[in-house]
């Protein structure tokens, strides 16, 4: 049923990983997500794996192998911890747009550190006034003494405590037009100013850290500007829509592939009545429902990867595949919860987990509203049949 197949170095990666998953996260995600806490002694480990850096090109220290493979990582760990998932998801938006938009100096400064996992990366855009309204950051971007003072808050950062290399967007002034011009900065942890504020208490996607990023006169040197003056919301936007929005697409096959593997398990093992329940058919059509679900976000989820890698526009796919992945991976949990009746409730089986990291999943990198006003400009402006 795949229209296409995987190369057989993916397969190889896709069975590295797994084994590392089943190894190092299978046994503690239940008790990260309990505890909230998020195991960053696992991103050297997996910045030996070549995770950390896998769509990086090999001279600045990445596996250079894409975005499909990105996509295999990313669904592989979300299989149990969808938290550890979204974490290593933000951690790509530290170096994509440092690698798309930075100079020869800031690639060879920053991105190999954040591939090899010494340094956990992030992205810090979104404000308290509103996530997908770019214009109204009060973030600013001051020119003095030679470099740049920035002050504001951003807000709902994934990895906000914990990332040592962020990029930051801040007004820097108005265009011709008199509209708001972001900036794009470079900012590392340790920086007089820059810290992390509020934790959030998150309902799912516990595993990784949420929080603000505190910004009181922080000071960069002028060569901590990434592109030109004026160019963040085409960095920060290009960062979301094609690294951001494609790894929660993964992250929820990766939660919906857990619940086909818990679908099969618990019904097989669950005798009812003398016979296993996945003799009944009531609970077969909840299992056809749960796979099907799987097969075709993944099949989404993969073919708007491969555009990517192509090099061909793949925004809407990506946004069609975000919004479809997000919405049956909460569908595919509530459903496993009834199949497995009172044992869905049970903080011993993972299905609790999968429901909650998929609700939590929704808003993340622009929520379905905002994905489906995406889909349907792209489909009346240009829709061939």
């Amino acid at each position: 049923m795949h229209f296409f197949e995987f190369t057989e170095e993916q397969k190889m990666l896709r069975k590295a990983v797994r084994e590392f998953v089943d190894a190092e996260i299978a046994p503690k995600a239940a008790e990260w997500d309990e505890k909230d806490v998020c195991p960053v002694e696992l991103f050297k480990k997996m910045g030996e794996l070549g995770i950390n850096g896998i769509f990086v090109p090999e001279q600045y220290g990445g596996a250079g192998q894409g975005s499909v493979a990105r996509a295999i990582c990313l669904e592989e760990i979300s299989r149990h911890s969808a938290g550890l998932g979204i974490a290593m998801m933000t951690h790509h938006m530290g170096p994509y747009p440092i690698l798309l938009y930075g100079t020869e100096e800031q690639k060879k400064k920053y991105i190999p550190d954040l591939c090899s996992g010494k340094k956990v990366g992030g992205l810090a855009v979104t404000e308290p006034g509103g996530g997908s309204d770019f214009s109204g950051q009060k973030t600013t971007g001051e020119k003095k003494d030679g470099g740049w003072v920035l002050n504001g808050r951003k807000c709902f950062i994934t990895n906000s405590h914990i990332a040592d290399t962020s990029v930051v967007t801040a007004k820097t002034g108005e265009d011709e037009k008199g509209r708001p011009k972001l900036s794009a900065f470079i900012v590392e942890k340790g920086t007089k100013g820059f810290e992390a504020g509020r934790k959030e208490h998150k309902l799912g996607l516990r595993g990784s850290v949420t929080g603000d990023v505190v910004l009181t006169d922080v000071k960069v040197p002028a060569d901590a500007l990434l592109g030109k003056e004026g160019d963040g919301a085409k960095i920060g936007m290009n960062a979301i829509g094609e690294v951001g929005r494609a790894g929660m697409s993964a992250i929820c096959v990766g939660i919906l592939r857990g619940c086909v593997e818990e679908a099969v398990k618990f019904s097989n093992e669950r005798i009812v009545y003398g016979k296993p329940i996945s003799k009944l058919q009531a609970i077969q059509f909840e299992v056809a429902k749960i796979r099907t679900y799987y097969e075709a976000a993944r099949l989404m989820t993969y073919s708007a990867a491969s555009l990517k890698d192509d090099g061909k526009p793949c925004a809407n796919e990506v946004a069609m595949a975000k919004y479809f992945s997000t919405e049956y991976a909460t569908d595919a949990s509530k459903r496993l919860m009834d199949l497995m009746g009172g044992y869905g409730v049970i903080n011993e089986y993972p299905v609790g987990r999968f429901l909650r990291d998929a609700l939590a999943s929704i808003p993340s990198g622009g929520t379905s509203h905002i994905m489906q006003i995406i889909i349907a400009a792209n489909t009346l402006s240009g829709f061939q049949p």
